[in-house]
């Protein structure tokens, strides 16, 4: 194979993994907008906190029943399908969205987006995984989170900009990446394991060999993927013992991702600093601060998972983030005791914090989650890793205000740090290293029991 086809293969893969990733910035935009429309929609529709917290977490309601949906959806009619839906599903919550003229029909419209939301969380990264050669392949699948990233920052630079114009432009202009999204996939690849899993070993052949190297690489991959040949199983394989260990590990890190506190600071991130002290533009600039630092900490988090691994990368910083949560919370905790305030601090440890949980849970959340499971109940396994992750966001979005109303902003960011503590003890104990395993040899350690066994032969916990 000579290196034009050599580059054609790799531009192609670029390619399938920057279209689906869309998927992600939409997931992002959609998620980050309401922090700044609700200081607008909170005065027009006469909101209180329960009220508020409704219409942000219309969106991840929608999102826990479009994961599990998708994830049938997915194993019938293909991954690359499932993408396409969802994006039409973008599209008409967008709309409705715009358009809404009273709390019910908006939180109706987020519901809607977050059907399309919990689909593509679900089904775009276990699209690219099984596309991905092993080498690339947590980079690549962690595009999305970086799509994911770049989308909150979207939002949050438009509602800084919009902060003077209708919340309804703010929600409407989500429709163009769906767009992009909808029409991009129509052009793309199925997925060759999912063709295999269908008995379509020639169309698998066909995909692998525009996608990889080599026609030898292909065909070797090709035939681990026979060897390893499984048919769709019921959702009661999931409790199979053998599979157990891929279950704990996928949705403990799906669980932990969102108790550990990073989406109630980017939802309510200028709610809780306008509460503070800073004044709303100020609070708004905050968030957008956070989304650069999100970004930033989110390409860092792309390299590393393949440089130094899932699990180091996540022992590494989740330290860190509970660090600066704990010196965030005594700051507060002085402020409300009448003390020095140290506004510029707080936003320093909160900038630390995003970095450090963002570049450690968030990125390999959904590399984890696309990687573990055997390929007869992958869609299956990620659609439950995504349903944990959403449920999660959902008690989280649901209580953040409340939790800061009740405990104040010190000892809701304290509980957070003592989750991020609890999150680094998980991992320890139960988060093996997949980096440069393929799919079929992360299901055959499955298989042997040797699931958490580290590079160097030592079992996890023993």
């Amino acid at each position: 194979m000579n290196e034009i086809e050599n580059s054609q293969a790799k531009l192609l893969i670029n390619v399938i993994a920057g279209i689906s990733a869309a998927g992600g910035l939409l997931f992002g935009y959609d998620t980050g907008i309401i922090s700044a429309a609700l200081l607008q929609i909170t005065p027009q529709f006469h909101l209180d906190i329960g009220g508020q917290q409704i219409v942000t977490s219309a969106i991840i309601a929608g999102a826990l029943v479009g994961c599990l949906g998708a994830a049938p959806l997915s194993d019938r009619g293909g991954r690359r399908r499932t993408v396409m839906v969802a994006a039409a599903i973008f599209i008409l919550g967008t709309l409705v969205a715009s358009l809404a003229n009273g709390t019910w029909m908006l939180t109706a419209a987020r519901f809607v987006l977050g059907l399309a939301v919990g689909a593509a969380s679900q089904i775009v990264p276990l699209y690219i995984s099984e596309l991905a050669p092993a080498h690339r392949r947590g980079r690549l699948v962690g595009l999305f989170q970086l799509a994911v990233v770049c989308g909150l920052l979207v939002s949050f630079v438009t509602g800084y900009l919009l902060r003077h114009e209708s919340w309804r432009l703010m929600f409407g202009l989500g429709i163009i990446p769906a767009v992009i999204l909808l029409l991009g996939m129509a052009f793309l690849p199925n997925s060759p394991r999912w063709l295999a899993m269908q008995g379509d070993f020639e169309g698998a052949r066909t995909v692998l060999r525009r996608v990889r190297e080599s026609h030898h690489t292909a065909e070797e991959e090709l035939q681990s993927i026979i060897d390893a040949h499984d048919r769709q199983e019921p959702w009661s394989e999931l409790a199979r013992p053998w599979i157990r260990p891929a279950l704990v590990a996928a949705i403990g890190v799906a669980l932990l991702c969102q108790l550990s506190g990073i989406n109630a600071v980017l939802y309510y991130a200028p709610t809780i600093f306008s509460g503070a002290g800073f004044g709303q533009g100020s609070a708004l600039l905050t968030s957008v601060a956070v989304g650069i630092a999100i970004i930033v900490a989110t390409l860092f988090g792309n390299w590393a998972v393949e440089a130094i691994g899932r699990r180091a990368l996540l022992l590494w910083f989740l330290p860190g983030a509970s660090l600066c949560l704990l010196v965030l919370a005594e700051l507060f905790h002085m402020q409300a005791s009448g003390g020095t305030s140290h506004p510029w601090l707080m936003v320093a440890s909160l900038l630390g914090y995003a970095v450090l949980n963002v570049g450690s849970l968030s990125v390999t959340i959904w590399i984890i989650g696309a990687e573990v499971f055997p390929l007869s109940v992958r869609g299956k396994g990620m659609g439950l890793a995504a349903a944990a992750h959403w449920g999660a966001d959902l008690l989280i979005s649901m209580t953040t205000l409340s939790m800061v109303q009740g405990f104040g902003a010190g000892g809701t960011f304290l509980l957070f740090g003592l989750i991020n503590a609890l999150a680094y003890l998980f991992v320890l104990r139960f988060v093996p290293e997949t980096r440069g395993l393929s799919l079929e040899e992360i299901e055959g350690r499955l298989r042997a029991g040797t699931f958490l066994r580290t590079a160097s032969g030592h079992q996890l916990g023993r």
